[in-house]
């Protein structure tokens, strides 16, 4: 079973303004895509389980020409503020990496 970084030439997190986060899931060919997509592992539920946000507050956009998954979620902690450990949201997307792709 791949791992999410096995198809994708590209997994990064990174603010998206100072309350949310953005993930993009860049694709290496239209096979992984496809497998990812069907495999429905990067759901709404996955970002709020491990993001601990609602599920409705999870958006998620699939720009298939591009071969990419974007997903912004609220940031859990704003940037810039005393307990935020990542200012510009780039360490997020680590969970995601090994993800298993059914």
């Amino acid at each position: 079973m791949p791992e999410l970084w096995e198809v994708t030439k590209l997994i990064r997190s990174k603010n998206a303004g100072p309350f949310e986060l953005t993930f993009d899931i860049m694709f290496k060919n239209a096979e992984g895509f496809r497998a990812v997509q069907q495999s429905g592992r990067l759901s709404a539920e996955l970002f709020s389980r491990f993001y601990r946000v609602p599920v409705e507050k999870v958006r998620i956009f699939v720009l298939e020409p591009l071969l990419t998954i974007k997903v912004t979620i609220p940031r859990p902690i704003f940037s810039g503020e005393l307990e935020d450990g990542d200012m510009y949201g780039g360490q997020f997307h680590g969970p995601l990496v090994s993800l298993p792709i059914d």
